[in-house]
Parts: C-alpha cells; sequence; structure tokens
C-alpha cells in the first residue's frame, strides 16, 4: 500500500516584533529561497506573499515532515540567509510561534487569491486583524496579550 495524503497549510509568521522590515523590492528574493527549501523537503508551493510585516505560505506538506519541523527549517535557513545577503538590513530574527491552518482541498484556489493580494488586503487591515480572523475562523482560542 502506498501513502496517500492531501495536508495543506496556510502558514503565517512576521520578523521579531512585527518589525515592518520586509522591503518590498528583496521579497521575491527570500520567497524564490523559502521555494527551494519547501522543494527539499517535497512540499509543493501554492502561494506565497507577504508585506512589510509578515508573510503567507500555501503549502502542501509532504507526510514525512511535521508542520513544526517544517516551519523551524524555513526560518532557520531563511533568517541565514537574509543576514548572509543582507536582504534586509533591520532583520534580526523571525518571530517565536507562527500560524499554521490546515486547509481544505476545495478552498485552495480561494486561498491562493487571497496570499496573492496581500498588499490589497492590507490596506484594509493590519496583521493582528487579520491574524485575529485567522483563529476565530479556524476554530482557535487565544489569549489576545499573546498577539504580539
Amino acid at each position: 500500500m502506498s501513502t496517500y495524503t492531501q495536508l495543506i497549510y496556510h502558514i503565517v509568521f512576521t520578523p521579531k516584533h512585527r518589525s515592518p522590515i520586509l522591503e518590498k523590492s528583496n521579497r521575491p528574493i527570500l520567497f524564490k529561497y523559502i521555494t527551494g527549501i519547501l522543494n527539499n523537503k517535497k512540499c509543493h508551493l501554492y502561494q506565497m506573499n507577504g508585506v512589510e510585516d509578515h508573510i503567507h505560505i500555501l503549502t502542501h506538506v509532504h507526510p514525512t515532515i511535521s508542520l513544526s519541523n517544517l516551519v523551524k527549517d524555513i526560518k532557520v535557513a531563511s533568517s541565514l540567509f537574509i543576514k548572509s545577503e543582507n536582504l534586509f538590513p533591520l532583520f534580526q530574527e523571525w518571530q517565536v510561534g507562527y500560524g499554521g491552518f490546515s486547509c481544505s482541498f476545495k478552498d485552495k484556489e480561494i486561498l491562493i487569491k487571497y496570499i496573492a493580494n496581500q498588499e490589497e488586503h492590507h490596506k484594509k487591515l493590519d496583521y493582528k486583524e487579520e491574524l485575529i480572523s485567522l483563529l476565530k475562523e479556524h476554530g482557535i482560542s487565544f489569549d489576545e496579550k499573546y498577539l504580539l
């Protein structure tokens, strides 16, 4: 018997202190690097985008890797890359934690469009409002004091 899975996750994380330091001009370089990490982990990227203070990744996660290990690997490797390339001069590190939301395959196209339109989306609400909306949508209880 083979293993068949369709594990799609919407991942969201931010630089430390939600610092708005991810300059638009260098984001494509970061996204290309993260795409390479996902490919090496046998994950399929559907969409990635972000704004100055956070990024979104919509990806299929290979069944041999846990979500927490994938996010850790992305954060560690991309931090080293950002610093070695001086991609975002004010970048210190990624914030501890992340949002990871399982997604239905049938909702994939909606999420691809949502992530692709992040700049337009964030003209209407900020990261914290977006995160609260995602947490509520997915039925995740939270304490607002930890939403730095």
